[in-house]
């Protein structure tokens, strides 16, 4: 890690320059890359070698009553710009979050919480066109996170306008779906109760709302997601379990969308469980089961086949220092809700971090 302390800048004269010494905090640079080979069966590789490199840039300072402060900007592959958010730690009073929309807040935090040595089951480079539960977190939100009590930790989060681009400061965006505001609860509970056997236990659930309005070829109803599960590490092992759904909101009448949202219900359950061999080396497997319901055509004989998807991963992450070699098998079958299109894919990374 490079780490770079902000001074004040003696171009500035008088008060103001004592004004920038005074309010100096701190900065600091992480990042990484990852070299990648993908071998795929069922599809079209193409290029198989790929380089993903990114870095986070992050200050943080201190208020005069001893509030804390950090600002963290994200840049993905190439140098690209991708999210920023802002952070105050107010203390016994909680934290307040204004994010634009890196998928860290609310339900999103919690869309995928099974252990696992590297990847989630669905994210390995296999695609498979699984639905996420990310509510407020896809948009540009601001989050309150209340202080940890009894082991209970509650986040409240609030897009002002779902689905809207993310703005620069003194700026303001447009929202030209069928979506208003959303609103996100979620809670973390580890009910330890001062045992060394239940420290591992994490309980959590979230549940958003997205206000939807009148559009021209979608119903008005509001669209609904929830997420619940449980984790508990033990030693070396760790063990997980979860369910989500998402309601979209598509009436009875409304054919006028995609064929994917002719159902408006997507349902998911997935689970994995990771083992650590050693300080350097840990293995995983993981399952994600994908389900349609609530058929909203008038004729419902869709077989049960078309409308799931299983992905399973087995993965394995061996730690060289600031190098980690890793690997991931993946399964997939009916990828992206094709009947009978199933897919492998084996993928090697060496990846490296500052």
């Amino acid at each position: 890690m490079n780490k770079l302390t902000k001074v004040g800048c003696s171009a500035l004269c008088g008060s103001l320059a004592a004004i920038s010494a005074a309010s100096a905090g701190d900065m600091t640079i992480t990042g990484g890359a990852d070299l990648t080979w993908l071998s795929k069966q069922g599809s079209t590789t193409g290029n198989p070698l790929g380089i993903g490199s990114n870095f986070n840039i992050k200050g943080s300072g201190e208020f005069d009553n001893g509030w804390t402060f950090d600002v963290t900007t994200a840049f993905t592959n190439v140098g690209a710009y991708s999210a920023a958010n802002i952070t105050l730690d107010l203390g016994g009073l909680g934290k307040l979050n204004f994010n634009q929309g890196n998928s860290g807040n609310g339900i999103a935090a919690y869309d995928d919480k099974m252990p696992t040595a590297w990847e989630e089951s669905w994210g390995a480079g296999q695609s498979t066109g699984v639905r996420l539960a990310l509510g407020s977190g896809a948009s540009q939100n601001v989050q309150y996170t209340t202080p940890t009590l009894l082991g209970t930790t509650i986040a409240l989060t609030f897009a002002p306008s779902y689905g809207a681009s993310d703005v620069n400061d003194k700026s303001n965006a447009s929202n030209n779906t069928a979506d208003k505001r959303s609103y996100d609860a979620s809670i973390n509970i580890n009910p330890s109760l001062g045992t060394e056997i239940l420290s591992g236990l994490n309980i959590f659930g979230a549940g958003s709302v997205i206000e939807a309005e009148e559009h021209s070829v979608q119903t008005i109803e509001n669209r609904y997601q929830a997420v619940s599960g449980v984790t508990y590490d033990l030693g070396p092992i760790s063990v997980g379990a979860q369910w989500s759904a998402d309601y979209t909101g598509f009436g009875d009448n409304d054919m006028a969308s995609a064929t994917a949202d002719v159902y408006n219900l997507y349902k998911n359950f997935a689970f994995g469980v990771a083992f650590n061999v050693s300080d350097d080396l840990s293995v995983s497997y993981g399952e994600w089961k994908a389900k349609k319901a609530g058929y909203t055509g008038e004729i419902n004989q869709i077989l049960e086949a078309d409308r799931t998807i299983d992905v399973s991963s087995l993965q394995a992450s061996f730690t060289m220092g600031g190098a980690s070699f890793r690997i991931a098998d993946t399964q997939v079958e009916n990828a992206n809700w094709d009947t009978g299109r199933d897919e492998s894919t084996t993928s090697v990374s060496l990846g490296f971090a500052f």
